[in-house]
């Protein structure tokens, strides 16, 4: 089944912000971040807006163009290891997002601490499929070409995977485990930062 992809454009931020906030409403992390379902369904999105934001300005997005998936990408040169987290952007984005929360600010310092450094590569920062579609290999169509031109010009891929469902597809996909850098977030779950070196 061939799968349409565009890139996204401002235009389409609010289809990209529904489609993580519903992607990830049950995702373990997000769940840690924001504990209770009526804070979770209060303010989970302010943080996907937040994430949207930062890639449209520094990355891209790509969306199936019946608007059921999208993945958040950023290229990442070798002198910056922490992808997004310059030292002031957590702050900036729990002040953003819910002040009063730690946990907001806690992750993406803590993300940003494990995230490789020393080589350029693609950050896959989030892929969301909406409920209904998951299973339909859509994740898959959205991730192939960005590793397709990996491969051809000799870039890794990077990503944490926050469920073990999702770290088992990034596995097919040819992405490992960096066992010495997995994170276990106090009292909360695991995640699983994962590298792919590129296919001959």
């Amino acid at each position: 089944m061939g799968v349409a992809i565009r890139t996204a454009g401002e235009s389409d931020r609010e289809l990209v912000v529904r489609l993580l906030d519903e992607s990830f409403r049950e995702d373990p992390v997000s769940r840690w971040v924001f504990p209770g379902d009526a804070y979770l369904a209060r303010t989970h999105h302010k943080l996907m807006a937040a994430f949207t934001d930062i890639v449209l300005a520094e990355g891209w997005v790509d969306v199936t163009e019946d608007g059921s998936a999208c993945a958040l990408w950023l290229s990442v040169p070798a002198a910056d290891p922490a992808g997004a987290g310059h030292d002031e952007g957590p702050a900036q984005v729990r002040a953003a997002v819910d002040p009063a929360n730690e946990r907001v600010e806690l992750i993406g310092r803590l993300t940003g601490e494990i995230h490789p450094a020393g080589r350029a590569h693609e950050y896959l920062w989030m892929i969301g499929v909406t409920p209904d579609r998951r299973g339909e290999g859509l994740g898959t169509a959205l991730m192939m070409p960005v590793l397709d031109g990996c491969d051809r010009e000799g870039r890794p891929a990077y990503l944490e995977a926050s469920n073990a469902d999702s770290r088992r597809l990034y596995e097919r996909l040819g992405f490992t485990v960096m066992t010495d850098r997995v994170l276990t977030l106090p009292d909360g779950p695991t995640m699983w930062p994962m590298w792919r070196e590129p296919r001959g």
